[in-house]
C-alpha cells in the first residue's frame, strides 16, 4: 500500500494517465527497439557494451549493468530465446570473474570494484578512467537480477548464479569508504582515491543498499546514516520533495528496486516514500519546463526533461538577441543550472512508473513533433530546439545514443507493463539485507 503523505506536504494530484496517448503496443514497440543496443552493440566475445554509438567508443560497466538486466525482460517479450540470453550472460560474468584485478594500470579492476570504461576488445582499463563505486554498483546490480531470473537447475544457470554472488561477495565495500563514513566516488593507481564523496541524494541509493548489504565486507549502519545526513529537502513550484536537479538522480536505483510503501528513517520523518519523491520530482521538472525561466524554445508541458545528456556544444550562438552557451555531455540540472536548452526524452520516459499520465501524452507529443527523433534503437539520446547552425531552425537532435539512456528505457518500461525487475529483486538476499540494514521497514519487504 503506498505511503500518503503527511498534510503538511503539499504535492501535485496523481491524474488519471491517458492511457490512448500511447498503446502497450506501441510502448512495446519502443522498448523492442531500444533493446537492439544491447542486441546488435554488444561484443559477443566478451560481454562489453559501448557506452555510445560514437566511433572507437569504450565500453560502459554500467551499459554492461543494464544489458545484464535487460537480458531477462528479452526472453520475456521474445527478443532472444532463454538459451541465448544465458549464453549472453555467462560470457559476461565468466569475463569479468577471471578479469585481471590489481593495481596495474591497465587491470580490469581492483577490491572487487570496476574501472568506469573497458576496451571493447581486451576489456582492459580504458580512457585513463577511474574505479568507479557507482558504475560497479550498476554491474553487480545486474548480475545479481540475471542470478535471480537464470536461477534453474541447469548446469549454465547455476553457474550465472554463482558467479553472480562471487562478483558481489569480491567487493570491498569498506575499501572503498577510504577511512571515513561516507563512500568514495572512486581510486584510480595514478593518484589513488577521488577526492569527491556520496554527498547529497542522489542515484547512491542502489550503491548503499548493495554496500549494506555485502556478505562479506559490507558498510557499516553509519554509512547509510551519514549520507542520509547530506540530504537537501526542498520546496519548488509549490511542490516539496528531497532535492537532486538531473532527473536521472531519482530513477536509476529505481531501476532495480521497488520502493513504493518502503521507507527509511528520512522518508518516514517525510510520510512518504522515494517512489512518491520521484513521481514529485518529474512534476517539478514538468513545471520548470512549463515557467521555462531561461527562456528556452520549445520547454512546455510537453517537452521537459533535464537530466544527464549529450548536447550540441561546446558552442556559443547569438540567439533571439542573447548569446547562449551549449554544452557537450553534461549533468543538467533543474533550477539553476546547467540548462542550455537540451531535453533528454529518456529521462522522461524513465519516470513513466511515476507519473505515467505525464510521461505517456510527452512520448507521444515527440513522436508526433519530432519524427526524427527516433531511428534504429528508438529515441535519440537528447534534442535542442534553441540551437541553430547554418541557419536551421529546427534546433539540434542528437545523432548518436548512449548505453546508460537505452538501459533505463527498457527497464522502466517492462517495470511500468509487468512489473518484472522489481520482482525478480525483491527476492534477492543482498537487497532485501541492504534495505534492513539502512532501516527500511514496510511494505513488500515486511510481508513478502
Amino acid at each position: 500500500m503506498r505511503v500518503k503523505a503527511r498534510a503538511k506536504v503539499k504535492a501535485p494530484a496523481t491524474a488519471k494517465a491517458d492511457q490512448q496517448s500511447l498503446t502497450d503496443a506501441e510502448l512495446g514497440d519502443l522498448q523492442k527497439s531500444t533493446f537492439g543496443y544491447f542486441l546488435k552493440e554488444t561484443n559477443p566475445d566478451n560481454g562489453m557494451v559501448p557506452d555510445s554509438t560514437k566511433q572507437n567508443a569504450a565500453a560502459s560497466i554500467a551499459a554492461i549493468g543494464f544489458a545484464l538486466t535487460a537480458y531477462p525482460i528479452a526472453v520475456e517479450r521474445e527478443y532472444l530465446t532463454r538459451d541465448e540470453a544465458i549464453t549472453r550472460v555467462l560470457t559476461t560474468l565468466r569475463f569479468f570473474w577471471n578479469s585481471p584485478q590489481g593495481t596495474q594500470p591497465d587491470a580490469t579492476g581492483y577490491q572487487g570494484f570496476y574501472y568506469h570504461f573497458l576496451d571493447m576488445h581486451t576489456g582492459r582499463r580504458a580512457n585513463d578512467s577511474e574505479l568507479s563505486t557507482i558504475d560497479s554498483a550498476f554491474l553487480i546490480a545486474g548480475a545479481l537480477t540475471a542470478a535471480q531470473y537464470f536461477d534453474g537447475d541447469a548446469p549454465d544457470e547455476q553457474e550465472i548464479c554463482t558467479l553472480a554472488d562471487a562478483l558481489y561477495a569480491r567487493a570491498d565495500w569498506q575499501w572503498a569508504q577510504n577511512g571515513q563514513l561516507r563512500v568514495s566516488h572512486g581510486w584510480n593507481p595514478e593518484v589513488g582515491f577521488l577526492k569527491h564523496r556520496w554527498d547529497g541524494y542522489s542515484e547512491a541509493l542502489i550503491l548503499y543498499t548493495l554496500g549494506l548489504g555485502s556478505p562479506t565486507r559490507p558498510l557499516p549502519v553509519a554509512s547509510y546514516a551519514a549520507w542520509t545526513r547530506s540530504y537537501r529537502w526542498q520546496k519548488l513550484y509549490d511542490i516539496e520533495f528531497l532535492y537532486g536537479g538531473p532527473l536521472f538522480v531519482h530513477q536509476l536505483s529505481h531501476v532495480w528496486i521497488d520502493f513504493r510503501g518502503i521507507q527509511d528513517a528520512y522518508m518516514r520523518e517525510k510520510g512518504l516514500d522515494y517512489f512518491e519523491n520521484s513521481r514529485r520530482a518529474a512534476y517539478v521538472q514538468q513545471q520548470y519546463a512549463i515557467r521555462n525561466p531561461k527562456r528556452f524554445k520549445g520547454y512546455g508541458e510537453y517537452s521537459w526533461g533535464i537530466t544527464a545528456s549529450d548536447g550540441p556544444g561546446p558552442a556559443e550562438r547569438k540567439v533571439g538577441g542573447h548569446t547562449r552557451h551549449f554544452f557537450d555531455y553534461k549533468a543538467r540540472a533543474i533550477p539553476t543550472g546547467p540548462d542550455d536548452g537540451t531535453l533528454a526524452p529518456w529521462a522522461v520516459i524513465a519516470a513513466l512508473p511515476f507519473a505515467p499520465e505525464l510521461v505517456l501524452p510527452t512520448i507521444k507529443c515527440l513522436d508526433d513533433t519530432f519524427p526524427e527523433m527516433t531511428s534504429e534503437y528508438g529515441f535519440k539520446c537528447s534534442y535542442n530546439p534553441t540551437f541553430s547552425d547554418g541557419g536551421t531552425t529546427s534546433g539540434w537532435i542528437s545523432q548518436g545514443y548512449y548505453g546508460l539512456d537505452q538501459g533505463p528505457i527498457v527497464m522502466m518500461i517492462e517495470n511500468y507493463r509487468s512489473g518484472l525487475i522489481w520482482r525478480l529483486l525483491r527476492r534477492s538476499p543482498a537487497i532485501r539485507m541492504g534495505l534492513r540494514r539502512a532501516g527500511f521497514t514496510g511494505g513488500w519487504l515486511t510481508h513478502d
